[in-house]
């Protein structure tokens, strides 16, 4: 069962939604870097269950136990052990649902594959899993930021149908955790919450697009051929739960555009580096980083599990209805978003590190 991503910067997650604890074994981290659990702290409170109405009312502290790999306050180089435990979890509430296969869950697939699955919240397929992730993240995160200034940030860009209008180059964390849905358009922020609110209160859900930019990321990570960096950043957030989409840059609104209208010109920089005066190329140029910010989206579907009564059928193939009960998130964007900065951190970080292994010879 894979449970592991990246090459120098390696992670392997455990933990099921309703078993003891959830998190992570951390490898490749640089030694002497400073960590303590209020760095991973702060992504775990973005992330966990319970913030708000519209989320899912599961009550999570989500306390990370640093286990291994910090000594008075810096890493050491070894692995990173972190440990999430699990106080609120209900294993009884899917007593009833044990036998059906719920309706685009891992229900079915999951048992087709192994021959046994933990019935109990979706085990792995769970977006508790995420909490090791975004652990994680937070440690390369906290790298990135210390040897080459890299902010990774991202919001909710739309819900449903509904869009928000911003420049991705002005947004900062503060707009975005200002808003509930942590959507930094105050006015499109509004109509997704009405919106959440009105899907929850019908026992129904809401999918939509998370947007993410990460800026002060230099030119060269990245490979040419099979570790295209926007390959790995694809692989890495749709990896995430309940992920349907990804685009980079233009995307797929690139595609109604000429090549003329397309391509992003280059010009002398300040740096004396080449810089670009437009982005559709989304920060990424043959695979490898050109400097300039790296700009994605990802899609999330609506939640799987929804109060309204569905058709499917049971472990025995008899068709049934099922009313599902538990605690659910309505729309999972809120949340998703520090989830789709983690990934991005973790595959940045990877790069990072791999690039360390390049020997440039001087010109």
């Amino acid at each position: 069962m894979g449970s592991t991503s990246g090459k120098a910067f390696r992670i392997a997650t455990f933990g099921e939604s309703h078993g003891g604890g959830v998190g992570v074994v951390v490898e490749g981290c640089p030694p002497r870097l400073p960590l303590d659990t209020a760095t991973i702290q702060r992504d775990l409170d973005r992330r966990r269950p319970g913030q708000s109405r519209l989320t899912t009312p599961r009550q999570e502290a989500d306390e990370a136990e640093i286990l291994s790999g910090v000594f008075e306050g810096v890493t050491l180089g070894s692995p990173i052990a972190i440990l999430v435990r699990n106080k609120d979890a209900r294993p009884e509430a899917y007593e009833h649902m044990k036998d059906v296969y719920r309706p685009s869950h891992a229900d079915y697939t999951t048992e087709a594959k192994y021959g046994v699955r933990n019935w109990q919240g979706g085990g792995r397929a769970s977006a508790r899993e995420t909490v090791g992730r975004v652990a994680a993240g937070a440690i390369a995160r906290a790298l990135l930021a210390k040897v080459e200034g890299i902010e990774v940030l991202a919001w909710v860009r739309r819900v449903h149908d509904i869009e928000a209008k911003l420049d991705a180059a002005q947004v900062t964390l503060d707009q975005v955790e200002s808003s509930l849905v942590r959507c930094p358009d105050p006015d499109a922020a509004k109509l997704m919450i009405e919106r959440i609110d009105a899907a929850r209160e019908r026992g129904d859900s809401l999918g939509g697009v998370v947007e993410c930019v990460a800026r002060g990321v230099p030119p060269g990570l990245g490979e040419p051929v099979f570790d295209k960096l926007e390959a790995e950043l694809a692989s890495a957030v749709m990896s995430l739960p309940a992920s349907k989409g990804f685009e980079i840059g233009s995307g797929f609104a690139g595609t109604r555009l000429m090549g003329s209208e397309h391509n992003d010109p280059f010009v002398p920089g300040e740096d004396g580096r080449p810089r670009t005066t437009s982005n559709r190329s989304g920060g990424v140029q043959g695979g490898i980083s050109n400097g300039e910010p790296i700009v994605i989206r990802v899609g999330f579907k609506p939640t799987a599990t929804i109060r309204t009564a569905q058709q499917t059928v049971n472990s025995e193939g008899r068709q049934v209805t099922l009313e599902a009960q538990g605690r659910h998130d309505p729309c999972v964007l809120p949340r998703a978003v520090p989830m789709v900065e983690a990934m991005v951190c973790l595959v940045l970080a990877d790069h990072w590190l791999r690039q360390r292994s390049v020997d440039v010879l001087p010109r």
